[in-house]
């Protein structure tokens, strides 16, 4: 398969900006290489329904501007409907943990939630900040808009919160000791 097909596959999984240095580092090829197939994807993409976002030296998928209005109307419809299983367990672990990671979202789900979180994200539910011991990495915190909508003042008030939370901890530290060198 072609640099330009793989870029766009790691790309979409992804979900979120990626900068060219680390799809270099990913793909084991030269940054010269993948500036070449970033530039080819680009063209690959044009008129169509995606396009290839480029910020500084990241780069990410997005949806052509010309469907703004479609999207739009898709994002109303969707923040009206009820939050999916995978949406409340999701929210469920931000809120208790009350800061982590998205890997430590995915291993205690057991799946991918880069969606999921994204989803939560457009609805206003979490917030996406820098990781003060990693900036490499995000943290994923509950909204004021949740905590207002739920009606509480703080992650204290939640239901059981002291042993929800500690059952979280225990399995984010299991996967501490799991990659940990």
């Amino acid at each position: 398969m072609n640099l330009e097909s793989k870029i766009e596959a790691i790309l979409f999984w992804k979900g979120e900006p990626m900068s060219r240095k680390r799809l270099a580092e990913v793909l084991k090829v030269g940054e010269a290489e993948i500036n070449e197939a970033v530039e080819k994807l680009k063209e690959n993409l044009k008129e169509r329904g995606i396009v290839l976002l480029e910020k500084e030296k990241e780069v990410m998928l997005g949806t052509a501007p010309e469907l703004s209005d479609l999207i739009e109307n898709l994002q109303k419809e969707e923040l009206n409907k009820d939050l999916s299983k995978a949406s409340l367990e999701t929210l469920s672990i931000v809120l208790y943990k009350n800061g982590v990671s998205r890997a430590e979202i995915d291993y205690i789900r057991g799946v991918n939630s880069s969606f999921t979180l994204r989803a939560l994200s457009i609805r206003g539910l979490v917030e996406k900040i820098t990781d003060p011991k990693d900036a490499r990495r995000y943290i994923y915190r509950p909204s004021f808009e949740l905590l207002s909508y739920m009606g509480i003042k703080s992650i204290e008030e939640l239901p059981d919160f002291v042993e929800v939370s500690n059952s979280i901890n225990i399995a984010a530290k299991s996967l501490e000791e799991k990659t940990s060198p």
